[in-house]
C-alpha cells in the first residue's frame, strides 16, 4: 500500500535516492540562508529592528543545509547535482515570487514594500515547509538517524511561520493590509504550481533511481495532480490567512546549534 511513510522509507533505504533527496533539501535551505542574509543587510533604516530576526531566519536555513549535508556524510555519501526542474527556490524566483536575486545582489537599500513582499513570500513557503516537516516528524521523529534532525528542523520551521504571521499582522495594522493580502494570494497561487511541478520532477527522478513500475509512477503522479487541484480550488487559502501565533517573538535570540552526527 502506498503511503507517505512507505515512499519516504524507500528513498531513505537507497543511497542514491537519499543523496538526491538530501542534496535538493540542502541546496534549497542554503539558498534561503543566502537570501535572508542579503535581506537583513539591505533592510531600510525604518525597519532595522527587524534585521536581527531576518538574520536568525537565515542562520536557521544555513543550519538546515548543514544538517542535510551531515546526514549524507554520516552514510559516506556526497552531495549530487540538483536537477534544475527540482530546484523549488530558483523556480519560485523565475516565476517572479519573492525578491529577485538581481535586486538582492545590489547594495541598494530595500523599500518597505520589498520587506512586505519578503514576509508574504516567506509566510507562503514556510507554510509548505512546516507542513512537510510535520509529516516527516509524524513518521520519523524516533528514527535513529533522522529523528534529531527532523525534530529540530520541524521546530525551526514552525518558528519561521509564527514569525511571518506576527510581522505581517504588524504591517497590516500599520496600513498595509491590502498589499499584504494581494501579495499573499499571488505568492500562494504561484507556489502551488511550482510545488506541483517540482513534486512531479522529484518523483520522476526517484522512480528512475528506485525502478518504480509505470503503474506505481502513474498513481503517484495522479496523486500530485489531485493535491494541486484541491489547492487550486480552495487549499491555497490556508497560505494567505493571518492569525496571531501562540509562539510570540519566535526568532528572538541566536539560532540553536545543530545536532552532531557521529
Amino acid at each position: 500500500m502506498l503511503s507517505a511513510k512507505s515512499l519516504f522509507q524507500e528513498i531513505l533505504d537507497n543511497d542514491e535516492s537519499f543523496a538526491l533527496f538530501c542534496s535538493i533539501a540542502a541546496s534549497g535551505e542554503s539558498q534561503g540562508g543566502w537570501e535572508n542574509a542579503r535581506i537583513a543587510t539591505l533592510v531600510p533604516d525604518t525597519q532595522r529592528d527587524l534585521a536581527p530576526k531576518i538574520v536568525r531566519h537565515g542562520a536557521d536555513e544555513d543550519k538546515h543545509g548543514r544538517i542535510f549535508n551531515a546526514l549524507m556524510k554520516k552514510r559516506g555519501l556526497r552531495p549530487v547535482p540538483v536537477p534544475p526542474e527540482t530546484d523549488y527556490t530558483m523556480l519560485l524566483e523565475q516565476h517572479g515570487i519573492g525578491l529577485a536575486h538581481d535586486k538582492l545582489k545590489r547594495d541598494e537599500p530595500l523599500t518597505l514594500p520589498d520587506i512586505v513582499t519578503y514576509l508574504a513570500h516567506s509566510r507562503v513557503t514556510e507554510q509548505r515547509a512546516s507542513e512537510q516537516m510535520d509529516l516527516l516528524r509524524k513518521h520519523f521523529a524516533d528514527h535513529p538517524d533522522l529523528g534529531r534532525a527532523v525534530r529540530m528542523i520541524s521546530h525551526d520551521e514552525d518558528n519561521h511561520l509564527a514569525y511571518c504571521h506576527e510581522e505581517l499582522l504588524r504591517f497590516a495594522r500599520a496600513g498595509h493590509g491590502r498589499a499584504i493580502q494581494r501579495t499573499l494570494r499571488e505568492c500562494a497561487l504561484a507556489e502551488i504550481r511550482v510545488y506541483r511541478d517540482v513534486s512531479l520532477a522529484v518523483m520522476a527522478h526517484m522512480g528512475r533511481i528506485l525502478g518504480w513500475p509505470k503503474p506505481k509512477a502513474a498513481v503517484l503522479a495522479a496523486g500530485i495532480h489531485a493535491v494541486y487541484a484541491y489547492e487550486r480550488l480552495a487549499g491555497w487559502r490556508r497560505m494567505v490567512s493571518l492569525r496571531m501565533p501562540d509562539r510570540r517573538n519566535a526568532l528572538d535570540g541566536p539560532a540553536n546549534p545543530e545536532p552532531e552526527f557521529a
